[in-house]
């Protein structure tokens, strides 16, 4: 699956929907592997930790909130170790126009 391509805008339009669903339910985070599995039920080939998955992610926030103003939805998608989104998300999360403050440290 490569960006641009039909396939991918469609995995693009499922990501939204299923963080935006999400969201309503009160933002439980949801494990990439999870969110992986939920694609694959919906007939996208997206591994969890790979490929088109960090593109996705983050042209799913951008879509969302293109000037910064909405929450970014690449939030919900947490490692599961963890419960913290990955280190690209605090990269988005950092740079223009979003300007989030903190870092991706665990005190």
């Amino acid at each position: 699956m490569r960006k641009g391509t039909l396939e991918y805008e469609h995995a693009l339009d499922a990501v939204i929907e299923i963080l935006r669903s999400r969201a309503r339910q009160g933002a439980a985070p949801i494990p990439y592997g999870d969110l992986s599995s939920e694609l694959a039920r919906l007939g996208h080939d997206v591994p969890a930790h790979e490929g088109p998955m960090p593109y996705l992610l983050e042209d799913a926030s951008v879509r969302e909130s293109p000037d910064g103003s909405l929450p970014l939805l690449s939030a919900l998608v947490v490692l599961k170790d963890s419960g913290w989104p990955s280190g690209g998300f605090f990269k988005l999360a950092r740079r223009a126009p979003y300007r989030r403050p903190g870092d991706d440290v665990v005190l």
